[in-house]
């Protein structure tokens, strides 16, 4: 039987997305795919390896890819949009997904202000992603 696969979309592909994606994975595999994609990909910030890793997550074999590469071509069960930029610049509606769902994260990328400071910011976009993915997969397999 194939799993549900689940879309992590944002704009570059380069924070948000792909701690999703990696936590996901990491809580989950048995029972989801779990992807990432961006509108303007660009290359995987070098805290977000570097917080990723704090947390016994190699994201060395990943690398940002564009929602083109998914459009019409990965059935998407749910589509999770982790920015606001995204949701302006997605389709409204993912072929096939079934659920929609929006999950806005601060952008760590846009800290400014010293090392500490920006890797503290990294950090906390990371657990407030972590906690809602664990919320998420709580409530799924919570009897209605």
């Amino acid at each position: 039987m194939n799993k549900p696969a689940v879309l992590f979309l944002c704009t570059k592909n380069a924070v948000r997305s792909q701690m999703a994606e990696a936590l996901l994975k990491k809580k989950a595999a048995e029972h989801f795919d779990a992807y990432s994609a961006g509108t303007e990909p660009k290359e995987i910030h070098h805290l977000t390896i570097q917080v990723m890793s704090e947390v016994g997550i190699d994201l060395s074999g990943q690398r940002p890819k564009d929602l083109r590469q998914y459009l019409g071509k990965l059935a998407v069960r749910v589509a999770i949009f982790v920015c606001q930029k995204a949701e302006e610049k997605c389709p409204t509606l993912w072929p096939g997904a079934l659920t929609r769902l929006e999950w806005p994260f601060e952008d760590p990328a846009a800290c400014q202000g010293g090392e500490e400071e920006r890797i503290a910011m990294f950090r906390f976009v990371r657990d407030q992603i972590d906690h809602k993915i664990t919320t998420w997969l709580t409530e799924l397999s919570t009897p209605r």
